[in-house]
């Protein structure tokens, strides 16, 4: 399967001045350095980890359906499935109804089962399912331990810029992001 974000996100998990309290900077000379820091911590976090901070809507795109019949979207929480698109042998598309899947929300991963009849395309992303991800609107929706990682990471990649070179750098991502967002991840078999 793979993903693409439809519409990002209208803001960031973590405010300037929340970061910037948080690296004890008083004066406004950063502001753009720290506000780049906040972006690049929340792409890393959300990618490491398949969470949506912020409310934001994405597209999965399936091959065809595995043999358990059920489509797991791998990016959490999901809010809501938007569209679900089947595509025949000649490429042309079917917008499904409710009536033409089931979903499960409340499972991690989300889980989609496509109904009984539904003729499916055996092409590459021959079905595609539109759904919206998030905690919600603003910061103040998300988990207080995944904006906690997004602050560890802008604390420590502020503190380490320019000081060693790539190769000598002592570590990329510290020993607390890991254990503040073990419980989000997605479990592997």
């Amino acid at each position: 399967m793979t993903y693409a974000q439809i519409a990002a996100p209208a803001a960031m998990p973590v405010t300037l001045t929340e970061a910037k309290a948080h690296l004890r900077v008083t004066s406004g000379t950063e502001d753009d350095t720290i506000t780049a820091l906040i972006a690049t911590a929340t792409q890393y976090l959300e990618r490491d980890t398949g969470q949506a901070l912020i409310d934001q809507q994405w597209r999965a795109y399936f091959d065809c359906v595995p043999a358990d019949g059920v489509l797991e979207l791998m990016r959490s929480p999901v809010r809501g499935i938007v569209a679900v698109t089947v595509y025949d042998g000649a490429g042309n598309g079917t917008v499904l109804d409710g009536s033409g899947y089931y979903v499960n929300l409340v499972a991690r991963p989300a889980r989609l089962r496509l109904a009984d009849g539904v003729t499916l395309a055996m092409r590459a992303n021959g079905i595609e399912v539109d759904f919206d991800a998030g905690y919600g609107e603003t910061g103040v929706d998300v988990p207080d331990m995944l904006k906690r990682a997004v602050l560890v990471l802008v604390a420590h990649w502020y503190e380490f810029r320019g000081v060693f070179d790539a190769a000598d750098h002592p570590v990329s991502v510290p020993a607390l992001y890991a254990r503040l967002t073990r419980h989000f991840r997605f479990l592997s078999v």
